[in-house]
């Protein structure tokens, strides 16, 4: 996933069981010393389920009408019910989630940002369980003759800073034009600054769905990287870690993350998810 330097946190609340949708701008602050521990789990403010992300990542979490909505949204909602508290969301950084930034300093509870489990992530933050099983599209311009991944050697490749699909294209010896957020990226292929994008399937799926772009671009490679998202929390969290867990675990025994999963990435495979 990504890097946005430079720009300012966001306070955000998401849809959740127990609270509505509010938009508040402003700066955040470190930890303000009001929290209080719910069922076994110390959150960092009284009252709420804090989480970082970083917006727009469609289908993942991006504001709809004012509002933040999306599959990790839904499934951090369910986290936030069993506590019996709202979900509140920061909009920061991507950077800060590799390096565990704002869960060390009290910003932020977890972080739910479409986020690759990896062995680098895991020195400075915990995981949950996995998810969501992604894989690496290609997506270019019909226009542009390029039939495969293997094609993309000489031609101008975009990718999201700081993300796994960038680290891959980079490993194969390419060398991306790099992007703040998943729109940059695709409004980069749509102005011809690029001839094709490396991302995260889930993102392009969505972004196909409009008549518009499925009729200028298409997906030509679909790359098994291997990845997998998880939630993150503060190194040693192990009360919230399994807290996720739990209602992970639940959503799919109930045949909620199916739902929420229809819902927000398409049709549900449970051979080829996380989710099963």
């Amino acid at each position: 996933m990504y890097t946005a330097l430079g720009r300012r946190t966001r306070i955000l609340a998401a849809t959740t069981a127990t609270a509505g949708l509010v938009l508040v701008a402003g700066c955040t602050s470190s930890g303000d010393g009001g929290g209080e521990t719910v069922k076994g789990v110390k959150l960092v403010k009284a009252g709420q389920l804090t989480t970082c992300t970083h917006l727009p990542y469609p289908p993942f979490q991006s504001e709809i009408d004012g509002k933040v909505q999306g599959f990790d949204v839904a499934l951090v909602d369910l986290v936030a019910k069993d506590l019996g508290v709202k979900q509140d969301i920061l909009d920061t950084p991507f950077e800060n989630f590799k390096t565990g930034a704002f869960l060390n300093s009290g910003e932020c509870d977890l972080a739910a940002a479409g986020m690759t489990i990896t062995e680098e992530r895991k020195k400075n933050v915990d995981f949950s369980d996995p998810y969501f099983d992604a894989t690496q599209a290609i997506l270019v311009d019909k226009k542009s003759g390029i039939d495969s991944f293997a094609a993309l050697k000489g031609k101008k490749l975009g990718a999201q800073a700081q993300t796994t699909g960038e680290e891959y294209a980079k490993s194969k010896g390419l060398n991306p034009v790099s992007f703040e957020s998943s729109d940059a990226v695709l409004n980069g292929l749509r102005t011809g600054q690029v001839k094709a994008v490396i991302i995260d399937y889930p993102v392009v799926q969505g972004w196909l769905k409009d008549k518009a772009n499925a009729g200028a671009f298409e997906i030509v490679d679909n790359l098994s990287t291997g990845e997998q998202y998880g939630f993150s929390v503060k190194k040693g969290n192990t009360e919230l870690a399994d807290a996720l867990n739990k209602a992970l675990k639940d959503a799919k025994a109930d045949g909620t993350y199916k739902k929420l999963y229809e819902k927000w990435i398409g049709p549900y495979d449970p051979s080829k998810s996380s989710g099963s």
